[in-house]
C-alpha cells in the first residue's frame, strides 16, 4: 500500500457489534464533509455526530478516486504541477476526515467508533492498492521523475522524488502476478492489525488485578488507593479496588505495594495478558503478520521484512542497527548483572539470605534501596508536579524563552472529551501560529501510552496552519481536586510537547512533508532533546512548587535528579530487549516464522544470541503485546528510539555549549532542523547544528549514568 494511505491503527478497540445510521445525514449538513470555520478549520465537535463520520470518510474516498482518474485521463504531457502536485493535493478531504476520525479511534474508542473503523479500513486499504498499482498513474509519475528531477529545486524536487519512491516502494515495477500478491498481503495485514487494535486493548484491560482489601494495598499513598477504587468502580466493581495494567512489561505499582503475592500477580497479568495462558492470545496475529512482512519483502527482491524497511530510514541497514546496538549491549551487559545483585544482596538484609530476586521484586527492592541511600521517593516529590503548573509553567514557559512562543487558553473551542483542554499559540511575532490540545487523563476507550498527532497539518499550498494534539494515560484526581505527576510523566510532558513543536513550528508547503513527516529514526528525536529542558533550574524552578506556593528544595531536587541514573541498566536494557526482538522477527525468511505455540520461544531464543535473555530485565513489550510493531508503524524500527535519544543528547550537548535557553539557539534549532519537516537531508541538518559528522553514543551512555 502507498505510504500516503499506510494509517498507523494504534488503536484500543471494543469488540461489539454496533447497529449506527450509515449515512442518512446529506453532505449538506456533514459538517466533516466542508472546511470548518473555527480558527485554524479545527474540528468543529459541537456539530460532529459519530454517524458523520462514515459517509464523509467514504465521500472522501470518492473524491479522491475522481482525483487520481483525472490525473490519469489527462492528456496533456504529465508535468510536476498536472501529476506530482495534483496528486499531493487529491486527498485533502480524506486527510481531513480521517486525521479527525483516527484521533479517536486512539483516544475515545467508544463501540461505534470501533464499528465504523471495522467498516472502512478495507475500503481505504483498497484505495491505497488501486492507487498503488494504478499503473497509468505510476507511468506519469515516472516520466516525471525521468525528465524534471534534475531542474527542479527544493521542495518540489523533495515532493518527486518521494512521490516516486514510494510507488516503488510499493511494488509500481513488480510484475502483474506480483502485484496482485502484493495487494493481497497488504489486505490481510491490515486486517489483521484491525484485530490486534481490538483484541490487545481488550485483553489489556480484562488484565485487570482485582484486590479485596485495603491492606493488601499497603504500601501505596493514600492518592494511589483511590484511584485504584475509582479503577474498580469504572469497571464493573468484581472488588472494592483494581489495578489497571498499562502497555509495558513492567509496572509502576509494582515499585511500591508491600504484598509480594500481589507484587507477582500484578507483574504475571501483564506478561501473560495477551500469550494465550488465559482468554486471549495474539500470537496467531504476530507469526501471520511476521509471515506476510517476510513475504512482502521477498517479492520486493529483499532478504527480509528489516532489510526493506530500513531502507528508508537514517540507519539504511540492519547491519548498521545491530553495530549500533552491539556497541551499546557491551556496556550494558556486565552493569547490569552487577546491577541485578546489588539489588538481591539488599533485599536478602531483611529477607534471609536464600531469598531469590524475581522480577517482580525488583521494582519495590530498588525504590527501597534508592529511597535508603539517597532518601527521596516519588511521593516525596510529586506534590510539587501539579500537572496545570507542569504545563503552563514548564512545558509552554520552556517554549517560550527558546522559541518565543505564546500561549492562551481557548475554552470556546469544543472538544472531543471534557477533559481536554485547548491553546492557541502565538509565534514570537504575536501572530497566532497553531492551535494545542491535551487530552491526559486515561480512560477505558484511550489506548495505553502517549503520542502526538495533528488534526490538520501545516501547509502553504494547502493553507493551513497546524492543529496538533498530545495524549497521555495519567491519574485524573476527583473532581475538584488538582491532578499530580511523577517526575517521570512530567518529563513525558516534555517529551510528547517535543513533538507537538516538531508540528507547530513547521513551514513547509507540502503537507506529505511537513512537520513530524520524518523517518522514524529521525522523528523522536525532537520529543526526546525537549525533555533536556526539564530539569533545567530556571525552568524547573517555574514548575516544581507544591499546593503552599513552596518551591521544590534544592537540596531534594538534586536528590531526584541524581536518582534518575540511579541502577540505571533496567531501562537501558528493556529498551535494547524489544529492539533486539523486533528485529529478529523482521530478519526472519517466511519459510522459518515460527508457529504461533513457539513464538514465545522464538523471543527467548533471540534474546539469549543477543546476551539479552534476563529474566530480572525482560523486554519492554513482550511479542503478544507489541503494540508498536504489529500494530503500529514500528516494524523493525524500534531501535529508533535508543538512535534518536543518541541525536537529542548531541543536540542538547550544543544547546548547553551555545546556550540552552537563548534565543539565538532556539532560532537556529527551529531554521536548520524543526521548521524544515522532510525538505532536507537530515544527517546534514544535524551536523550543520552539532558539529558532528556522526552521532556519538557515548552521549547516551554518559546521560544514562553508564
Amino acid at each position: 500500500m502507498n505510504a500516503k494511505y499506510k494509517k498507523t491503527l494504534l488503536t484500543l478497540g471494543l469488540s461489539s457489534v454496533v447497529m449506527f445510521s450509515m449515512a442518512q445525514s446529506s453532505t449538506a449538513i456533514n459538517p466533516l464533509l466542508h472546511p470548518s470555520s473555527l480558527l485554524f478549520g479545527a474540528p468543529d465537535f459541537s456539530k460532529i455526530k459519530t454517524e458523520y463520520y462514515l459517509p464523509a470518510l467514504r465521500q472522501g474516498i470518492a473524491t479522491q478516486r475522481k482525483a487520481i482518474n483525472a490525473i490519469v485521463v489527462n492528456k496533456q504531457k504529465p508535468t510536476f504541477a498536472n501529476t506530482i502536485l495534483a496528486y499531493e493535493n487529491s486527498g485533502k478531504l480524506l486527510d481531513r476526515v480521517s486525521s479527525v476520525f483516527y484521533c479517536l479511534t486512539s483516544a475515545d474508542k467508544t463501540p461505534e467508533i470501533a464499528a465504523i473503523e471495522k467498516a472502512i479500513t478495507p475500503e481505504l486499504t483498497k484505495l491505497g492498492n488501486d492507487i498503488s498499482f494504478n499503473q497509468k498513474l505510476f507511468e506519469r509519475v515516472k516520466y516525471v521523475y525521468d525528465h524534471e528531477y534534475t531542474r527542479l529545486k527544493g521542495e518540489d524536487k523533495r515532493l518527486l522524488e518521494e512521490t516516486y519512491k514510494d510507488f516503488v516502494r510499493s511494488g509500481a515495477l513488480l510484475s502483474k502476478e506480483k502485484k496482485v500478491r502484493m495487494e493481497l498481503i497488504n489486505n490481510r495485514i491490515s486486517d489483521l492489525q484491525q484485530q490486534w487494535g481490538n483484541l490487545l486493548p481488550e485483553a489489556t484491560n480484562h488484565a485487570v488485578v482485582w484486590v479485596n482489601s485495603k491492606e493488601e494495598l499497603a504500601g501505596l499513598s493514600d492518592a494511589d488507593i483511590a484511584q485504584c477504587k475509582k479503577d474498580a468502580e469504572s469497571r464493573g466493581g468484581k472488588a472494592p479496588y483494581a489495578i489497571v495494567i498499562i502497555n509495558t512489561t513492567q509496572q509502576p505499582i509494582l515499585a511500591s505495594l508491600s504484598n509480594r503475592d500481589l507484587r507477582r500477580r500484578v507483574y504475571e497479568a501483564s506478561i501473560h495478558r495477551a500469550d494465550g495462558s488465559g482468554q486471549f492470545n495474539t500470537f496467531p496475529i504476530v507469526v501471520e503478520i511476521t509471515n506476510l512482512r517476510a513475504e512482502k519483502a521477498e517479492l520486493m527482491g529483499y532478504k527480509n521484512y528489516a532489510s526493506y524497511s530500513l531502507e528508508k530510514t537514517i540507519a539504511k541497514t540492519p547491519e548498521n542497527v545491530y553495530a549500533f546496538l552491539n556497541n551499546l549491549i557491551a556496556a550494558y551487559r556486565p552493569a547490569a548483572d552487577k546491577e541485578t545483585a546489588d539489588i538481591e544482596a539488599y533485599a536478602r538484609k531483611t529477607e534471609g539470605s536464600d531469598f531469590k530476586l524475581q522480577s517482580y521484586d525488583r521494582f519495590y527492592y530498588s525504590q527501597k534501596m534508592k529511597k535508603e541511600l539517597l532518601n527521596v521517593s516519588d511521593d516525596e516529590v510529586k506534590p510539587y508536579f501539579n500537572i496545570d503548573s507542569v504545563l503552563v509553567k514548564g512545558v509552554f514557559y520552556a517554549a517560550n524563552r527558546v522559541y518565543g512562543l505564546t500561549f492562551k487558553q481557548r475554552t470556546d473551542i469544543p472538544t472531543y472529551h471534557a477533559d481536554m483542554k485547548v491553546f492557541e499559540v502565538f509565534d514570537r511575532d504575536r501572530k497566532p501560529l497553531a492551535l494545542f490540545y491535551t487530552d491526559y487523563f486515561r480512560r477505558p476507550t484511550k489506548r495505553g501510552g502517549a503520542w502526538m498527532s495533528s488534526f490538520a497539518k501545516q501547509s502553504k499550498e494547502w493553507k493551513q496552519q497546524p492543529v496538533i494534539f498530545n495524549v497521555c494515560n495519567f491519574a485524573k484526581a476527583p473532581d475538584g481536586q488538582p491532578s499530580y505527576v511523577t517526575w517521570d510523566e512530567a518529563t513525558t510532558m516534555f517529551h510528547e510537547f517535543g513533538h507537538a513543536l516538531h508540528g507547530i513550528l513547521s513551514n513547509c508547503r507540502f503537507n506529505s512533508l511537513s512537520g513530524t513527516a520524518v523517518p522514524r529514526d529521525f522523528v523522536e528525536m525532537p520529543s526526546q532533546f525537549n525533555e533536556s529542558f526539564a530539569p533545567i533550574d530556571e525552568v524547573f524552578d517555574n514548575y516544581a512548587i507544591n499546593a503552599q506556593g513552596e518551591h521544590m528544595p534544592a537540596e531534594l531536587k538534586a536528590k531526584m535528579l541524581k536518582s534518575i541514573n540511579f541502577q540505571p541498566c533496567y531501562a537501558l536494557g528493556e529498551n535494547l530487549a524489544a529492539t533486539c526482538a523486533d528485529l529478529a522477527w523482521h530478519m526472519l525468511p517466511a519459510a522459518k516464522v515460527p508457529t504461533a505455540d513457539k513464538a514465545l520461544d522464538f523471543e527467548h531464543e533471540s534474546l539469549k544470541a543477543v546476551n539479552l535473555l534476563d529474566l530480572q530485565v525482560p523486554p519492554r513489550y513482550s511479542s503478544s503485546y507489541f503494540n508498536h510493531i504489529f500494530g503500529g508503524g514500528y516494524a523493525a524500527g524500534y531501535y529508533s528510539y535508543l538512535w534518536t535519544e543518541v541525536l537529542a543528547d548531541n543536540i542538547a550537548e550544543a544547546f548547553q555549549k551555545k546556550g540552552a535557553l537563548k534565543r539565538s539557539t532556539g532560532d537556529e534549532m527551529r531554521n536548520i532542523i524543526l521548521s524544515r519537516g522532510y525538505t532536507v537531508d537530515l544527517m546534514k541538518a544535524f551536523t550543520e547544528f552539532t558539529g558532528f559528522q556522526q552521532p556519538d553514543a557515548q552521549a547516551l551512555l554518559k546521560a544514562r549514568g553508564l
